[in-house]
């Protein structure tokens, strides 16, 4: 990745972020709005792929369901929807930066074929920040106390999100892509940004909520 790209995708990170965490917090219809339009942007990425009807088919019936557990995700009613749906959109986004800061910096062997710029460090690296920022969340709450009962999860969900960027990642190279689109300068698609979240969100719900 070019150091141009990389300030491009620092820019659009700061502009973005703030953003997110507001529409989370705020909730309501702004919320499901979002999140519709989020939908409709990554099936519409999602189907200019260079692959099998069938595979396209499944691939807007997962982004339909995906999409419906997060729906429901932030619907539960518990006084710590909220602080979840922070936690495990933490966890992704650092997850991300991990692998991208550690994989920069400390190269190293790379993990597969499928992304050839993710390596081992990378995914370390990604462990690393989710427990670190996570920590901060529960800190900010003051939930220190219980933060080590959630260690298990936080490494899933991580793993979770590792696993569905390099998803992701397989049919970009099937299709001979390098991004999903162009919506978001220096970070691609839709797609390519929250391809960890579409499968964290909804294994997060089912196995934990």
């Amino acid at each position: 990745m070019s150091q141009s790209n990389i300030i491009k995708r620092l820019i659009s990170g700061f502009i973005l972020f703030p953003i997110f965490f507001y529409l989370i917090i705020e909730g309501g219809l702004k919320f499901n709005l979002i999140l519709l339009l989020a939908l409709s942007i990554s099936i519409f990425e999602w189907v200019n792929f260079k692959i099998e009807k069938l595979l396209k088919f499944f691939g807007v019936f997962f982004l339909f369901f995906s999409f419906y557990l997060i729906f429901l995700f932030w619907n539960f009613e518990s006084e710590l929807t909220i602080f979840n749906f922070l936690l495990v959109s933490i966890i992704c986004i650092a997850s991300d930066i991990g692998g991208l800061l550690f994989g920069k910096i400390l190269k190293g062997p790379k993990l597969s074929k499928i992304s050839p710029n993710k390596t081992y460090s990378g995914v370390l690296g990604a462990f690393i920040l989710s427990f670190l920022f996570s920590y901060f969340l529960f800190s900010f709450y003051n939930f220190s106390s219980i933060y080590n009962q959630y260690l298990f999860k936080i490494f899933l969900i991580s793993l979770i999100s590792q696993l569905g960027d390099l998803t992701i990642s397989f049919f970009k190279r099937i299709s001979q892509l390098k991004d999903t689109g162009r919506l978001i300068p220096g970070h691609g698609g839709l797609l390519d940004r929250i391809d960890g979240m579409i499968f964290a969100f909804p294994l997060t719900y089912l196995i934990f909520i």
